[in-house]
């Protein structure tokens, strides 16, 4: 499906037909959209029904006038800017608009040119806003972030995976543990692609109370609940033309599911409260530290939307996986911390590396960068020791071999339980099965004591290729 990247929608608000026509001529032949209105209440009309990026709006209307179309306008959207047009002698009530929050004014008779700079002035400004909010939450969220550091192959695996993504609009979908950085490599992929100068736009699906994440997602209109006062932008918006990153999918009501999976394969969706479509073109990026597959056999979460997700998954190592690249990031840690603290350089003694290195970090580089953090804030010599970690609580069980029933979904019935280990079981012997016989489909059926039908059945099931 070709991306949708609809123009720019002028609310043109003039009563003589002529003089609206040439505007509106004049506004088509540079590429925008155009939405006509004659009075004050087909505006605002239109204003409640669309999403217009400007509005051009005569101060003299036959019903009602250009003041009542700019205090709508600004009711419904604060940042849209407002132009208003008035006859020459008149130019006292132009400056009375803009006073009211009006951008700027044109005198009639119209100059299309001198209306087509204005237009495109005011229409970089909204840009500019936009851009202007997304930075800040942008830095907001980079603030104490990791760089993606490490020389491990299976790290190097997953960079190559993410460059060949990027050369795509492909939906990816990051898995791996709490703490493994799927953030950075989302934004890195973003980086990657050719939609890197446009919006990065994340949110924590997680992290927002259901009754406020469908808003935060898709938007709201003036009036849609309580305490809706204006229109509000939502993360789909934010990210037109570039990625919106949804982290932590698995915890996204099933309610929403479907509203999302419609908005991916229709690139337009409907704010709450609203009726009108809104259009956009947005490359996902999608992020989980829970097996999906099982949320799906547990009726959480939506196939469909699991299949759109997953055309191109990445697993993100967990730490331990990748031990050689722990004394890297504390290094890197700790020359960025001494950085931001105007300390004098650190070293990590060889006895705090060994400690490093053997421990687990069950909380990934997200915890070996905030033990360093503290470490750095501890350490009062020229080097960081074992006491300065504070990893004095682990123990020999910690370095036993992780619990296999720890990450077992119990939710459901015993049935489902019960289905779900049975299911993975099999996947796994089948796997085990298929590497000893070097794939050859036969010799697995012979190992597994099965026939090769069922064998073939069995890898259809499980989608094991």
């Amino acid at each position: 499906m070709a991306a949708l990247s609809a123009p720019a929608q002028i609310l043109l608000v003039e009563d003589k037909d002529s003089l609206r026509a040439m505007l509106r001529h004049a506004l088509e032949r540079e590429g925008h959209g155009v939405l006509e209105a004659r009075d004050q209440p087909e505006a605002v009309r239109l204003l409640q029904q669309t999403q217009p990026a400007l509005v051009l709006s005569d101060l003299r209307l036959p019903i009602g006038d250009g003041f009542g179309v700019l205090r709508a306008s600004k009711e419904t959207d604060a940042d849209v800017p407002v132009i208003v047009m008035t006859a020459f002698g008149s130019i006292e009530d132009a400056v009375t608009a803009m006073k009211a929050g009006a951008l700027d004014f044109l005198a009639k008779p119209v100059d299309p040119e001198h209306l087509l700079l204005l237009v495109n002035r005011a229409l970089e400004q909204r840009r500019l806003v936009t851009e202007n909010l997304l930075l800040k939450e942008e830095l907001a969220v980079r603030r104490g972030a990791p760089q993606l550091v490490g020389e491990d192959p299976s790290l190097r695996k997953v960079f190559a995976s993410l460059q060949r993504a990027a050369g795509t609009d492909t939906t990816v979908l990051l898995e791996g543990e709490s703490g493994t950085g799927k953030e950075l490599f989302a934004r890195s992929l973003h980086a990657l692609s050719a939609r890197a100068e446009a919006p990065f736009v994340a949110i924590n699906c997680a992290a927002i109370p259901e009754t406020l994440l469908e808003t935060e997602l898709f938007g709201h209109e003036k009036g849609a609940f309580t305490g809706a006062v204006g229109r509000k932008l939502g993360k789909f918006e934010m990210a037109h033309r570039g990625t919106l990153f949804l982290d932590e999918i698995g915890d996204l009501p099933l309610s929403l599911q479907a509203k999302i999976l419609r908005a991916l394969e229709e690139r337009r969706f409907e704010r709450v409260g609203g009726t009108a479509l809104v259009h956009v073109d947005v490359r996902l990026v999608a992020a989980t530290n829970r097996g999906l597959r099982a949320a799906v056999a547990a009726r959480r979460f939506r196939e469909d939307l699991f299949f759109r997700l997953s055309v191109f998954p990445i697993t993100v190592p967990p730490l331990r996986e990748r031990p050689a690249d722990i004394p890297v990031l504390a290094r890197h840690f700790v020359e960025r911390f001494c950085r931001d603290m105007k300390k004098k350089p650190l070293i990590l003694s060889p006895a705090a590396l060994d400690e490093l290195v053997a421990y687990r970090w069950p909380g990934n580089v997200r915890e070996l960068q905030n033990c360093i953090e503290r470490a750095v804030i501890l350490a009062d010599g020229d080097s960081i020791l074992p006491r300065h970690l504070n990893l004095s609580f682990v123990d020999a069980s910690e370095h036993e071999a992780p619990d296999p029933w720890a990450n077992l979904d119990l939710s459901g019935s015993l049935m489902d339980v019960t289905r779900r280990a049975t299911a993975e079981a099999e996947r796994r012997k089948i796997q085990e099965a298929l590497a000893e016989a070097a794939g050859n489909k036969g010799r697995a059926s012979e190992l597994l004591q099965v026939s090769y039908k069922t064998l073939l059945a069995k890898l259809k099931e499980h989608r094991i290729e």
